[in-house]
């Protein structure tokens, strides 16, 4: 039987979703709890390995068994045996050839700046402050720019070896909320580290030191070098994975 799980985690203690020799991962947390309910050695595949600190409000994961436990029921039972960072939101019964990585078809994440001239512990563990003013048209202006197929390699973390850089873009929107600015970006896949780096230029877009159609210019050079910051993991978030044919509950 092949199991379904949405869960929902606060990446800051752990040092990422996949699991590590030496580092408290998601995905260890996950398979230990399932060892105790279960009695099986079991791997846990998500749909992408978020990286040390990183959120998540829905991870899509799957996982094969023996179990006689109902599917539906599953989401329960581990949540009385997982810490309180890491939270199954759902479980259902999947297809025999759904993959939680390979048949996801879109993905959402989220990045949050605060603007402050303090620290704010109770947002701080989600959001990157920011301190002055920055311009948010402007910063949706320069968003419009990365929407559409592009070569990315300019957001590509350094230390990637992946070969293919051409990812689509659904869409990228900058809205402001009191003192939070978030980032949402929908595409049908993301390069390592992309979307801390769109992060960091829009950011650059907003204090002015770029002009919004900059950004352009940064993806047609397909240089790391003349794009943004890489922002710190902290204020990013994965918001929602898709699947077609696959309807989650909305419990979250």
């Amino acid at each position: 039987m092949r199991v379904i799980l949405g869960i929902q985690y606060n990446g800051k203690d752990f040092c990422g979703w996949q699991i590590q020799p030496n580092g408290r991962t998601v995905q260890q947390t996950l398979e230990d709890a399932l060892k105790k309910l279960t009695g099986e050695n079991i791997s846990v595949q998500g749909s992408g390995r978020t990286d040390s600190g990183v959120h998540a409000l829905c991870q899509v994961a799957h996982f094969d068994t023996k179990s006689t436990i109902p599917p539906q029921k599953f989401a329960c039972a581990l949540n009385g045996l997982l810490p309180s960072d890491v939270q199954v939101l759902f479980s259902m019964q999947a297809k025999d050839d759904f993959h939680s990585r390979f048949s996801a078809k879109k993905k959402t994440y989220v990045y949050t700046f605060y603007q402050s001239e303090v620290n704010l512990p109770l947002t701080d563990d989600y959001a990157q402050r920011i301190v002055g003013k920055v311009d948010v048209d402007k910063m949706q202006a320069g968003a419009k720019y990365i929407e559409g197929t592009h070569d990315f390699k300019c957001f590509l973390a350094s230390n990637s070896s992946v070969k293919d850089t051409v990812r689509t873009v659904y869409y990228c929107k900058v809205k402001k909320k009191n003192n939070l600015i978030t980032i949402e970006v929908r595409g049908n896949g993301f390069l390592y580290n992309m979307v801390r780096p769109i992060a960091g230029t829009l950011l650059y877009v907003g204090e002015g030191r770029f002009a919004p159609e900059k950004v352009k210019d940064i993806i047609e050079g397909k240089s790391r070098l003349d794009a943004g910051k890489t922002m710190p993991a902290k204020g990013l978030m994965l918001k929602k994975v898709y699947y077609k044919g696959v309807k989650f509950p909305k419990i979250y």
